[in-house]
């Protein structure tokens, strides 16, 4: 059977920002616990507090954990997923093994492929599944028999499995009870090998003090002793997992964990306080404490003979895997958790909180304390005071945020802004704002959804608010238009709008006769008129993502003189054909970078990164090329100080480094580094400059330079200008501009690595003819 080895490393360039509030399963081995959350797992070392995170950078799948277990004797973390991958990661040499040959069996039934439990038995791993059992060898890494145990061989759900004696014990569900069988039977893939111990549902199963102690769903704990069956308690609710650790036998339901010694006498229980209000998942016992798995806190860890208080433990992380948008425009990366749907349907509401990173760590603001704003989306901040963030909500109007403490929440009670108005329905509010942003004057522009006058302007300074007539278009707002998923504002001011309906929408209040003009037709080169993305990029060019492609308005300032304005594909020649870039994609985010490059984020398709004029891919992310544990990408944010690129999948939220930066307005901050280039750097040499961990950069940059390095008696050593000498191009430069950065691999114009010695770096604005000499020493 088939495993292939995940060996890509990932950890230079990328970083994952996971969440580790919601814990599905946490297992000890040694003096460490593994807790594994939705797609990542932590392990934590309960002597020294250090704690390792275990993420798709480190080459996990991102899909949906279901269960984990760790072999003391080898050293191996198993993962079960919900597809019914398993993924071993050895504590050895940080390797991870996938492995496919359950998702690759085609007699299983995709939805029976579940792993619900693992349980080591003398090298051993067998593997609980929606459809039997499967037998795992550890030491030759390599699947065993699969054991059907349904009448006729037919699969049934596993949920746990438990050995005593040389006799296998299989806790099964949908009234398969309890079965068994001996190990040392040849024959146990024959299912009449295995009898019936006890009728019913059976959801765990352990093995404590040579006895067998099962939960059936009538909440029952169960003791197998021999032949004999009998009753011990009755539990308020199902238990969620039951583990044996340390001759304890621990239960964990959702509000209470429960630990018995080996006489199944209760040593005590452990229940959410005031503090930790929140539901349990399982729980484990390392020496004299328990570690316990919630659904927001991580892991709670207390004393085993002391309930009264828990020390919380998880890694750095936002508060939810699944971020909507994000803002990575100032030193603060914003994240939001709203969401509404693809039909802009605002249901079901989500209650969540905000998080932010800043210097490095992620805070949260709580659910409770955003003054009740649900489904928050679409994050902007103020340009003249980036202390002040506006999030939009798609429920209840638009929360400010000023030095990190949400202020107000405007609705319509104390705004402009305006509820959709169902006939018959009087006392009905959903104020549905979604897309926004500032523009150049510092006066915020938001749509709300099926509201009399969609269009809503407000400045922070007056206080002002006014809105905008869309009638001309939208007729009756409850049905005309659905709603709007973004805006942009171009240099002449022009909003450029997104619509599902109505396709692409511009107003521009300065214009005296027709300040708002439509997109929607395929005679205007619209492939689909539900507009879901807008960029204008450097050069004032709009690029339209769509429910179906891609599209350039490369004149935005002759818009209005246009009579019949029509939008341009991208057309690419892929193996000598001409074909229209991204042609039928679903995009979600355009997002251009300090070099004009452009990110792309689709439905399905992954991230895009391409040249400025879209004719080169630099790069494709996929779940399968990268550490994007998911293809459905939500939102892109580009930090523009270090051209870190943030992108907001379904499953989670990742950094790339791509480098490069906003170019500055003058060079009075330019400056190299490292500098001095000393020779443990192992930086000079390579050939790839798009690998920002190496090199020698040069930032503080404006849009328009040339730069030589010469040596210290004059002699050029390499050169490079800005829109020429491009770092992401196919080119192979020694040296390259990417926006307000450029990078230098070390290498003369011969190709040859450069001796020790000072370097000049002479640097010119071809604009404003500013220049400025900068001195790097470079030892080998």
């Amino acid at each position: 059977m088939s495993t292939k080895s995940h060996c890509q490393d990932f950890s230079t360039l990328w970083q994952g920002h996971y969440s580790y509030n919601d814990i599905v399963d946490v297992v000890s081995g040694g003096d460490k616990i593994y807790a594994a959350a939705q797609n990542a797992v932590f392990e934590y070392d309960v002597l020294t507090e250090e704690l390792k995170t275990i993420t798709t950078v480190e080459g996990l799948s991102g899909e949906q954990i279901t269960t984990i277990a760790y072999s003391e004797i080898y050293q191996y973390l198993l993962i079960g997923y919900e597809t019914g991958l398993i993924e071993v990661y050895s504590e050895t040499d940080n390797s991870l093994l996938s492995v496919v040959d359950i998702i690759e069996k085609e007699n299983i039934t995709p939805v029976n492929k579940r792993i619900n439990h693992f349980y080591e038995h003398e090298g051993l791993i067998y593997i609980s599944t929606d459809y039997g059992i499967s037998v795992y060898d550890l030491d030759r890494l390599e699947f065993g028999d699969t054991y059907f145990l349904g009448n006729g061989g037919s699969q049934i759900t596993v949920s746990q499995v438990s050995i005593l004696n040389d006799e296998i014990f299989a806790a099964c569900l949908n009234s398969n009870g309890i079965k068994k069988a001996n190990l040392n039977n040849p024959n146990l893939i024959d299912f009449s090998q295995w009898q019936t111990v006890i009728a019913g549902d059976y959801h765990t199963i352990n093995t404590l003090n040579n006895k067998i102690y099962s939960v059936r769903s009538n909440r029952v704990l169960y003791e197998i002793d021999g032949a004999s069956t009998s009753t011990l308690l009755t539990f308020p609710i199902l238990p969620t997992d039951t583990e044996v650790a340390e001759t304890n036998l621990i239960v964990s339901t959702i509000d209470i964990v429960y630990v018995y010694n080996t006489n199944i006498q209760l040593v005590n229980t452990f229940q959410p306080n005031e503090e930790f209000d929140t539901s349990f998942t399982s729980a484990t016992q390392v020496n004299d404490f328990i570690y316990i798995g919630t659904n927001d806190f991580g892991i709670l860890r207390s004393s085993i003979n002391d309930n009264s208080s828990f020390v919380e433990i998880k890694p750095n992380g936002p508060l939810f895997n699944e971020t909507f948008r994000l803002n990575a425009e100032t030193e603060v990366v914003w994240a939001s958790f709203g969401d509404y749907s693809e039909s802009l349907n605002p249901a079901p509401f989500r209650s969540r909180g905000i998080s932010y990173l800043i210097d490095d760590l992620w805070e949260s603001i709580p659910y409770d304390s955003v003054l009740g704003a649900r489904n928050l989306s679409e994050i902007s901040i103020n340009p003249f005071n980036p202390n002040q963030v506006f999030i939009s909500s798609f429920q209840d109007g638009i929360l400010e945020i000023n030095d990190f403490e949400p202020t107000i929440l405007y609705n319509q009670n104390n705004s402009g802004l305006e509820s959709l108005v169902v006939p018959g329905a009087p006392n009905f509010v959903s104020i549905r704002v979604s897309a926004s942003t500032f523009d150049r004057n510092g006066v915020l522009w938001s749509l709300t959804s099926r509201a009399p006058n969609p269009l809503k302007s407000y400045d922070p300074n007056s206080g002002s608010w006014v809105g905008h007539d869309f009638s001309a278009f939208i007729e009756d707002p409850l049905s005309d238009e659905f709603g709007f998923f973004d805006v942009a504002i171009d240099n002449n001011g022009t909003k450029w709008i997104g619509g599902y309906s109505n396709g692409l929408y511009a107003y521009n209040e300065n214009i005296a006769s027709n300040p708002l003009r439509n997109i929607r037709s395929e005679e205007q080169n619209l492939p689909f008129p539900r507009v879901t993305s807008l960029e204008v990029d450097n050069r004032n060019q709009l690029w339209i993502g769509t429910f179906s492609g891609l599209r350039v308005l490369f004149n935005t300032s002759g818009f209005y003189d246009d009579p019949n304005p029509t939008l341009s594909s991208i057309i690419i020649l892929e193996d000598g054909i001409p074909k229209e870039l991204l042609e039928g994609q679903s995009i979600t985010d355009i997002e251009a970078d300090g070099s004009n490059n452009k990110w792309v984020g689709t439905v399905d398709s992954g991230v895009f990164y391409f040249s400025p004029d879209g004719q080169n891919t630099i790069y494709h992310f996929t779940s399968d090329n990268s550490p994007l544990p998911s293809n459905r990408i939500n939102d892109i944010s580009i930090d523009p100080n270090n051209g870190i690129v943030y992108i907001a999948t379904t499953k989670g939220l990742l950094s790339f480094r791509a480098g490069g930066s906003k170019p500055e307005d003058t060079l009075e901050n330019a400056f190299v580094y490292p500098n001095p280039v000393r020779p443990e750097y192992n930086l000079l040499g390579f050939n790839d400059l798009n690998d920002v961990n190496k090199g020698v950069k040069i930032s503080g940059l404006t849009d328009s330079v040339n730069i030589k390095i010469t040596d210290i008696e004059g002699n050029l050593v390499a050169e490079a200008q800005s829109n020429v000498n491009l770092r992401t191009s196919n080119a192979n430069y020694n040296f390259a501009i990417d926006g307000g950065t450029a990078v230098w691999n070390g290498k003369n114009l011969a190709n040859s690595v450069v001796r020790t010695g000072v370097y000049l770096v002479m640097i010119s604005d071809l604009d404003s003819f500013e220049t400025k000499v900068l001195k790097v020493l470079i030892v080998r």
